[in-house]
C-alpha cells in the first residue's frame, strides 16, 4: 500500500516541482488566499506568538506582520517543492553566501563544524552549502513513515548538491561515528524551537519571553571538540536570499556552561527581530512560557 502511495503521489510532485518560479508563486499566492481567509490556518498562533514577542505593537501591526508572515509561510512551501528539482544554476542565483571564506577558514582547522541557525526565511534551500563547502554536510531530520516517500522525497531532495541525511534520533551516533574515523563534516543544527520540557536543562528569555532551550549544538561541540559557525539567511525579495556565515567559537571548552548557547540565541533573536515577517511563527515557540516553576518541582534535579 506504502509502495501505491508512493506511486500516485511522487509524479505528481516531481512534475509540480519542474514548473517555473512565476507560476509557483501563483499557486502561492492562490495558497494563500485559501490558508489566510477560508482555512484561517494557524492565525491565533501566529497573532500570540507575535503579540509575546513585540508587545510594543498594536493589534493593527501585529494583524499585519501576521498577513506578511502567512503569505511568506505559502512562498516557503512552493519553494520547499521547487528543493527537488532546483539546479546548481538557479540556486547559485537565488540563494547566494556572502562570507564563505568564514566557513574555510575554520574547515582548515580540521575540526567538524557545527552550523547553528534558524528557521528564518528560507532553511531547506540551506542544502546548497556543499556548493561554498570543502567537507561533507550533514543534515538531521525527521523521517516520514512512508520509506518509499521518504528516501525519493526527503533524502533525495535534500542530497541533490551533496548533502547526507541521517535521522534525528541518531545525531550524537553519526557524529560520534565520523569523529572516530576522523572524518571533517559539518553539521546543521536548528536549535531554536522549543525542547520537550522533561528534558530540558536551561531556561532564558528568548524574543522577550522566558522559555526552555536547547542546548544540543553546546554539548556536542564541547563533547566533540567542534567549531560552531552560525548561518544567518535574510530574504531580499520573492524567491532571493542572502546567507550570511558567523563564527560563534573553535575553541567550545573555553566557554562556560550556557555561555554558547546565549550567543547563539543573542545572534538569531537579533535576525528575526530584523525580518520577523519571515520567522517560523506556525509553531507554537512559547507553549512552556508559564512552566518554569512546574518544570523545577518536577524535573529539576
Amino acid at each position: 500500500m506504502k509502495y501505491v502511495v508512493f506511486i500516485l503521489i511522487y509524479p505528481i510532485i516531481w512534475c509540480f516541482s519542474r514548473l517555473p518560479m512565476r507560476l509557483l508563486y501563483a499557486f502561492s499566492d492562490f495558497l494563500f488566499l485559501l490558508v489566510y481567509y477560508v482555512v484561517g490556518y494557524r492565525k491565533d498562533v501566529v497573532y500570540n506568538n507575535l503579540k509575546l514577542a513585540f508587545p510594543e505593537k498594536n493589534d493593527n501591526e501585529l494583524k499585519t506582520l501576521r498577513k506578511k508572515n502567512l503569505r511568506h509561510f505559502c512562498d516557503f512551501l512552493v519553494e520547499s517543492i521547487k528543493s527537488f528539482s532546483l539546479s546548481e544554476k538557479e540556486v547559485k542565483k537565488r540563494y547566494k553566501f556572502t562570507n564563505p571564506e568564514v566557513l574555510h577558514e575554520v574547515e582548515k582547522t580540521g575540526k567538524s563544524i557545527i552550523l547553528s541557525g534558524a528557521h528564518l526565511s528560507n532553511w531547506e534551500w540551506s542544502v546548497s552549502i556543499p556548493l561554498v563547502s570543502n567537507i561533507q554536510l550533514f543534515g538531521s531530520y525527521t523521517p516520514i513513515k512512508n520509506p518509499y516517500l521518504d528516501n525519493y522525497l526527503v533524502k533525495s531532495s535534500r542530497g541533490r548538491f551533496g548533502m547526507i541525511s541521517y535521522k534525528t534520533h541518531s545525531t550524537v551516533t553519526q557524529l560520534a561515528r565520523n569523529i572516530r574515523n576522523k572524518r571533517q563534516g559539518a553539521y546543521i543544527l536548528l536549535s531554536d524551537q522549543s525542547p520537550v520540557i522533561q528534558n530540558t536543562h536551561y531556561w532564558r528569555t528568548f524574543l522577550g519571553v522566558k522559555v526552555p532551550v536547547h542546548v544540543g549544538l553546546e554539548v556536542l561541540s564541547k563533547r566533540f571538540d567542534m567549531a560552531i559557525v552560525n548561518y544567518t539567511t535574510k530574504k531580499i525579495k520573492r524567491g532571493y536570499y542572502e546567507t550570511t556565515f558567523e563564527l560563534i567559537t573553535d575553541s567550545p571548552k573555553e566557554f562556560e556552561n550556557y555561555q554558547i548557547t546565549d550567543k547563539y540565541l543573542n545572534i538569531n533573536e537579533k535576525s528575526i527581530r530584523e525580518q520577523p515577517e519571515y520567522y517560523l511563527w506556525t509553531h507554537k515557540r512559547f507553549k512552556h512560557k508559564d512552566k518554569y516553576e512546574e518544570w523545577v518541582e518536577k524535573y529539576k534535579k
